[in-house]
């Protein structure tokens, strides 16, 4: 059928995702760095993307497509079995220069949070977000233990949290999947000094390896007092 569809331009996208992320269908994804339509029935032509896009890539045309297929959007994009709406993934946007983050006198000193979810078993592992990051996998505790969390590991870093005493599966399989569905450009774990903490370690490992990805690897290791001599790099 003829309707009206999205067009991207391959040249004028600067690979910024914003248009993938703006798509509630899902019909566009970031592939080698650039946006594509993946999924001619996921577009329902009404453009959401095309304000979002900062270089003007993207435009509306009348060609031959399938017809929009609305019930496997909605069954695509359905929550997840917790019914929580809030695991649905977004870019989370930094706030401008001297905006207020909080309440007193710790307000000025922002997140570097850039997305959500975080936590490993909900994120989705093709998120738009993924695409050409750098990934920090963290212990659930790490950020409570090391009061620089944010300004020493999260910042201009992607993250996915877990624990391996509490989660109910072995993260090492979503983890592969993340790894090897995206162009990871590094990965770095932080971890507590417990033992139980290695599961997480040893699972980005396991995951690195399964993807059959050469990246730079690092593990922080964050002691429970917190101090700066309880943590170290490993290569």
């Amino acid at each position: 059928m003829k309707r009206q569809i999205i067009k991207i331009n391959e040249t004028l996208c600067n690979g910024c995702g914003a248009c993938a992320t703006a798509c509630h269908e899902g019909a566009i994804a970031m592939v080698d760095g650039k946006a594509r339509l993946i999924r001619d029935d996921y577009c329902d032509g009404l453009g959401n993307c095309l304000p979002v896009c900062p270089t003007g890539a993207i435009t509306l045309e009348e060609r031959e497509a399938a017809a929009f297929d609305e019930k496997a959007v909605r069954e695509k994009s359905a929550p997840l079995a917790c019914g929580c709406p809030g695991t649905m993934a977004r870019v989370v946007e930094g706030p401008a220069s001297g905006e207020a983050c909080g309440i007193g006198a710790e307000a000025d000193i922002p997140s570097e949070l850039r997305q959500w979810p975080v936590q490993i078993r909900l994120v989705p592992a093709k998120a738009p977000y993924f695409e050409n990051a750098d990934i920090l996998i963290a212990a659930d505790c790490t950020a409570f233990a090391f009061g620089n969390f944010h300004r020493e590991f999260l910042r201009g870093r992607r993250m996915v949290i877990g624990c391996p005493k509490l989660d109910p599966v072995d993260s090492t399989d979503k983890l592969t999947e993340i790894i090897g569905a995206n162009n990871i450009r590094s990965v770095s774990v932080v971890r507590m000094e417990v033992p139980c903490c290695g599961g997480l370690e040893f699972a980005a490992r396991e995951a690195l390896k399964r993807s059959g990805k050469t990246l730079p690897f690092h593990v922080h290791i964050v002691g429970i007092d917190g101090k700066n001599d309880k943590f170290f790099e490993k290569q």
